[in-house]
C-alpha cells in the first residue's frame, strides 16, 4: 500500500503516521514494488478474481437491473458499414448481445483469458476478432478505431487514467468513446464509510471511489463530452458518450 492509500485510508498529519509510510514506502521500493510491480500484482490478482467470476459473471452482470441498463446505453448505438469498433474489457460478450454487428469489423479485448473463452463460446460463429490484452496497453497504433466501446474497464484496471488515454489514442479524429461504469458521485470527500471499504471493495476486483471528471480533466484538450446521463443506482452508473477533436 502505498502513500496516497494511506492518505485517503486519514493515516497522515500525525509524526508516528508520517513515519510509517516512510517505512513502508521504503520497503516497497526494496523489493521492488513501485507503480509498475504494483500494477503487476493487480493485474495478476485481477486475473485470478475474474477467473472465479468468468462461469457466473452473466447471472449479475448480464441480467436484472444491469441487462436494462445495457439496453439504455446501447439503445441508440448503430454502427455503420465497414466502422473500425473496438471492445475494451469486453468480458463475457454482454454487450454484443445487445448491438446489431453486421455492418462493422469488430475486435474485442480481455486481460481475462476465462472471460474471452465465454465470449468466443457465444460468437465463435462470427468475425468478432478476441484479443487477449492489457487495456493499458493498447497494442494498436494511433487513430485505429473508429468507435470504442467500454463498458466496466475504467472501473476495475488498476491505473485508469492510463486505460482512457491508451482508448483517446487509438481513437480516429471524429471518432466516439461510449464509457458504461460506475463513477463516484460529486461530493468533495466521501464518507468515512465508503472511504473504509473502498479497499476491500477493490480487492474484490472493482473501484467504487473512482471519479469521471478527473479522469476527464486530464485528457479535455482532445475530447469532448456528447451525452452524460445515468442509468442505475442514482446516477452512480452513467452512459457516457465523448467525441475526439478533429
Amino acid at each position: 500500500m502505498g502513500l496516497s492509500a494511506y492518505r485517503e485510508l486519514g493515516y497522515c498529519g500525525h509524526r508516528e503516521n508520517h513515519a510509517l509510510i516512510n517505512r513502508v514506502e521504503y520497503y516497497s521500493n526494496f523489493f521492488g514494488m513501485g507503480r509498475q510491480g504494483a500494477d503487476y500484482m493487480n493485474n495478476r490478482w485481477n486475473r485470478i478474481i475474474y477467473k472465479i467470476w468468468s462461469p457466473i459473471y452473466d447471472r449479475f452482470f448480464n441480467s436484472g437491473s444491469f441487462l436494462k441498463a445495457r439496453q439504455q446505453v446501447f439503445s441508440n448505438i448503430v454502427f455503420s458499414e465497414g466502422q473500425n469498433i473496438l471492445f475494451v474489457g469486453i468480458g463475457t460478450g454482454a454487450d454484443l448481445e445487445l448491438i446489431d454487428r453486421r455492418p462493422a469489423e469488430i475486435t474485442a479485448i480481455d486481460y481475462s483469458p476465462d472471460m474471452l473463452d465465454q465470449a468466443r463460446q457465444k460468437f465463435g460463429d462470427t468475425d468478432i476478432r478476441f484479443i487477449e490484452m492489457d487495456a493499458q496497453h493498447l497494442e494498436f497504433g494511433d487513430d485505429e478505431f473508429d468507435f470504442v466501446v467500454a463498458s466496466l474497464i475504467l472501473s476495475v484496471v488498476p491505473d485508469p487514467d492510463r486505460c482512457f488515454g491508451e482508448m483517446v489514442r487509438v481513437l480516429r479524429p471524429g471518432g466516439t468513446l461510449l464509457i458504461f461504469d460506475k463513477f463516484a458521485t460529486g461530493e468533495s470527500k466521501p464518507p468515512l464509510g465508503k472511504r473504509l471499504i473502498r479497499p476491500v471493495i477493490k480487492a474484490l476486483g472493482t473501484d467504487i471511489g473512482l471519479s469521471f471528471e478527473n479522469l476527464y480533466r486530464r485528457h479535455s484538450a482532445e475530447m469532448h463530452v456528447i451525452e452524460d446521463r445515468p442509468v442505475m443506482i442514482n446516477g452512480m452508473y452513467r452512459k457516457i458518450q465523448l467525441g475526439k477533436e478533429h
